[in-house]
């Protein structure tokens, strides 16, 4: 992949979005510093310039890119890139987790953001755009109460041009699983096995019906949405979520 460092950018994303037509398959725009980093739920990703990574990844299908992928297949590339932040956490021996959809936890800790924007052509995707904020060498984060980072669990401060050759070293070799039956069941089965709160009685909100109650996520459907059981409700049944349809109370 061809990685272009920009000294100071408001989003990775914002400009991997407008350059889209010139950027050629594989391109990745990594920012020293990012001065209006976008996450989920139109939340701001805050990081200190120079101390972490905050890049993203053009992905391009058809002739000089990847084979063609579904629409509908768009949550491979989270588990995707999840899979392979997660890699390169545990080479550096940091026990971590999937927090549905694409955020990565370390206790109740977060360390890495990830935000995916496509471009359809009807039914098929013409274009991605991967957007990650992994925190590396940040010791304080003042406007976050639950955030951790690289250095923070190890007290070592760490390259990040060598941290970004590896998390991209990790997601090129998943690439292949995003085809074919039995390469997705292994990303997925990866994917599955670090889910955050897997298994484990929690405290959820439905937004659905903006009701709080204590739950068992017992994994991601084949549709990409989160599976948890109720255990407040008669039956004890299974309720599925899209983003946004479900919060996490920590």
């Amino acid at each position: 992949m061809n990685v272009i460092w920009l000294d100071r950018i408001d989003s990775t994303n914002s400009e991997a979005l407008r350059r889209l037509p010139e950027l050629p398959h594989g391109t990745v725009l990594a920012a020293r510093e990012q001065t209006a980093g976008r996450g989920q739920r139109g939340n701001t990703w805050f990081t200190e310039p120079g101390k972490n990574l905050t890049f993203s990844i053009v992905l391009k299908y058809g002739p000089g890119g990847l084979e063609p992928l579904a629409a509908a297949d768009a949550i491979w590339l989270n588990y995707l890139i999840s899979v392979a932040v997660v890699d390169f956490l545990q080479s550096h021996a940091i026990w971590c987790k999937v927090k549905w959809p694409n955020d990565v936890y370390v206790g109740k800790n977060k360390i890495c953001g990830i935000l995916i924007e496509n471009v359809l052509a009807g039914d098929r995707l013409a274009a991605s755009v991967i957007g990650v904020g992994l925190n590396i060498n940040q010791k304080e984060f003042p406007q976050l109460a639950n955030a951790t980072s690289l250095w923070s669990l190890t007290g070592e401060t760490h390259s990040l041009k060598a941290c970004l050759s590896k998390v991209l070293e990790n997601f090129e070799s998943w690439i292949p699983n995003l085809y074919g039956a039995d390469n997705r069941s292994a990303l997925f089965s990866m994917y599955s096995r670090y889910l955050f709160n897997l298994d484990v009685n929690a405290r959820y909100h439905d937004y659905l019906t903006d009701r709080e109650y204590i739950g068992i996520i017992q994994g991601v459907a084949p549709d990409g949405r989160l599976c948890i059981k109720d255990l407040e409700a008669p039956g004890k049944p299974l309720r599925y979520y899209w983003f946004k349809e479900v919060g996490y109370i920590l």
